[in-house]
C-alpha cells in the first residue's frame, strides 16, 4: 500500500471518530441542557434518541447515494450537513428545534459511515483489507474517549453550546482535508464509468504510485443493469438479511453497556466523575479490541473471529451484572466488555466490506447499519423498562447480553465465498485486465 492509500485509511479513522465524539459529547452536554431549560429525564431522553434516528435514516438512504454518485462527493456532502447541524444546535431555544438539528446531524453521520466503510475497503490491498476496515471502525471508541475528555474540559468554563461549537469546527476542518487528500475510489470509477472516468482513474493511480491504464474494462450488459436495489435481489437478499439481523441484535448488547454504565455506576454511590471514568475505560477497551481483531484477520477468518468475540461479549456483559460495587473491578470488567463488544462491531464492518460487491457496498453497509441503529435506540429503552419492572442488575445484564448470543447464532448461517485468512490463501498473480487493484497483496 502506498502512502496515499495509508493516509486515506487514516482519514476514515478520523471521520469515524466524529461519530464517537458526537455520541458521547451530547451525553456530557445533556445535564447543562436539562438545567437551563428545566426539562425532565423523559423529555431529554427523546432528544438523545433523535440523532440515532437520523443516523438510521442517513445510513439507509445516503448509503445508496454513495453507490450512485460516488464515495467522495457523498462524504463531502455529509460533512457539510454534520457541521451545519452541529452549528445550528448552538442557536436553539427549545427541545423541538434542538431535536430537528440533532436529526440533521445524524443524517450526515449515517451517510458518512456507509461511505467510509467502502472507502477503507477499496483503498486497501487485498491482504490489508480486513485490517484497514477494522482500523477505520475503531475510530468510534477513539472519538468517544477524546470527545469525552474535550467535552469535560470545555464544560469546566463554558456552557453546553461549546461542545457543539467544537464539533462543528472539527467537522468543518475535515472538509478541505478530505477534498484534497481523498480521490474517488478506483473501484467505483471502474464499475460506474462516469464521464472522464479514465482520466480520474489514471490521476488516482498516479497519486498512489501505481501504473496507469490505457482503457476502461469492458462491462457486460448485465453489469450495466445492476443497481443499488440488488441488495434485495435473489443473489444478495439472504446475505443482506443475515448481516442486518446479526448487527441489530449485537448492537442492542453494545448500546446497553454504552448507555447504562454511567447511571449504574452512579447508582452504586460513586461520584458522576467516577462513573464517566468507567465509561472511558469501556471505550478504551473497545478501541483496543477493534485493533486486535483487525490484526488477527491477517491470520484467522473474519467470520469465525466475529462469532467468537460475540460469544465472549455475552459472557462479559452478563458478568458485568454480577460485579460488586468496586470501582476498580467495574472499570476492568467494563473495559473487557468494551473490548469484545466493539471487536464484534469491527468484525461486522469487515464482513460488510467482503460480502457486498462494489456497486452496492455502501448501500448494503448503510442498510445493515441503519437497521442496527434501530437496536441502538431500543437497547436503552428496553433496559430501562426492565429496571422499572423491578428486575435486578444481574438479571437485566443477562437478558441484554443475549443480543450478542443471538447475533452469533444468526451469523453462523452466513456463507462467505471464503473465510480463509488472506495470509493463507493461494498466491495471486498479477492480473492482465485493464484495471489493476490499488495495491498488491
Amino acid at each position: 500500500m502506498s502512502r496515499l492509500q495509508i493516509a486515506v485509511v487514516g482519514l476514515t479513522i478520523a471521520l469515524n471518530a466524529l461519530d464517537g465524539f458526537d455520541i458521547l459529547s451530547i451525553s456530557f452536554a445533556s445535564p447543562g441542557i436539562a438545567t437551563e431549560w428545566g426539562i425532565d429525564r423523559g423529555a431529554l431522553g427523546i432528544v438523545l434518541s433523535m440523532e440515532l434516528i437520523g443516523m438510521a435514516i442517513g445510513s439507509i438512504v445516503l448509503g445508496g447515494v454513495a453507490d450512485k454518485i460516488g464515495r467522495r462527493p457523498t462524504i463531502l456532502g455529509c460533512l457539510a450537513v454534520m457541521s451545519f447541524g452541529m452549528l445550528m444546535a448552538t442557536t436553539v431555544t427549545g427541545l423541538v428545534d434542538l431535536s430537528i438539528w440533532r436529526v440533521v446531524t445524524g443524517l450526515g453521520i449515517g451517510g458518512m459511515l456507509a461511505a467510509i466503510n467502502a472507502v477503507a475497503a477499496e483503498f486497501s490491498s487485498t491482504r490489508r483489507r480486513h485490517l484497514s476496515v477494522s482500523l477505520m471502525s475503531i475510530g468510534y471508541p477513539v472519538g468517544a474517549v477524546v470527545g469525552g475528555i474535550v467535552a469535560a474540559w470545555l464544560l469546566q468554563s463554558n456552557d453546553w453550546r461549546s461542545v457543539f461549537y467544537f464539533g462543528a469546527g472539527i467537522t468543518a476542518t475535515l472538509i478541505p482535508i478530505t477534498y484534497f487528500l481523498m480521490p474517488e475510489s478506483v473501484h467505483w470509477l471502474a464499475r460506474k464509468q462516469p464521464s472522464g472516468a479514465l482520466a480520474k482513474i489514471n490521476r488516482a493511480m498516479t497519486r498512489m504510485g501505481h501504473a496507469t491504464i490505457s482503457a476502461l474494462p469492458t462491462l457486460s450488459a448485465d453489469a450495466r443493469q445492476r443497481s443499488i436495489s440488488d441488495i434485495f435481489g435473489p443473489g444478495l437478499v439472504v446475505i443482506t438479511s443475515l448481516v442486518a439481523v446479526a448487527y441489530f441484535f449485537h448492537i442492542t448488547t453494545f448500546y446497553f453497556i454504552l448507555k447504562w454504565v454511567p447511571k449504574i455506576v452512579a447508582d452504586f454511590g460513586f461520584a458522576a466523575s467516577s462513573a464517566a471514568g468507567v465509561l472511558v475505560w469501556t471505550n478504551v477497551g473497545g478501541a483496543t479490541g477493534g485493533a486486535v481483531l483487525g490484526f488477527l484477520t491477517l491470520r484467522f477468518g473474519v467470520k469465525g473471529l466475529t462469532i467468537s468475540v460475540m460469544l465472549l461479549s455475552t459472557v462479559m456483559v452478563a458478568l458485568f451484572g454480577q460485579t460488586p460495587p468496586d470501582l476498580q473491578r467495574l472499570s476492568m470488567i467494563c473495559a473487557a466488555a468494551g473490548f469484545f463488544t466493539n471487536a464484534a462491531i469491527v468484525g461486522m464492518y469487515a464482513i460488510f466490506a467482503q460480502v457486498f460487491p462494489t456497486h452496492v457496498r455502501a448501500s448494503g453497509t448503510g442498510f445493515a447499519v441503519g437497521v442496527g441503529r434501530g437496536g441502538s435506540v431500543l437497547a436503552p429503552i428496553i433496559a430501562g423498562f426492565l429496571f422499572e419492572g423491578g428486575y435486578p442488575l444481574a438479571t437485566v445484564a443477562l437478558m441484554m447480553s443475549m443480543g450478542s448470543l443471538v447475533a452469533a447464532g444468526v451469523l453462523s448461517f452466513l456463507k462467505l465465498e471464503t473465510d480463509q485468512p488472506v495470509a493463507q490463501r493461494p498466491e495471486r498473480h498479477v492480473s492482465t485486465t485493464p484495471i489493476p487493484a490499488p495495491g498488491r497483496s
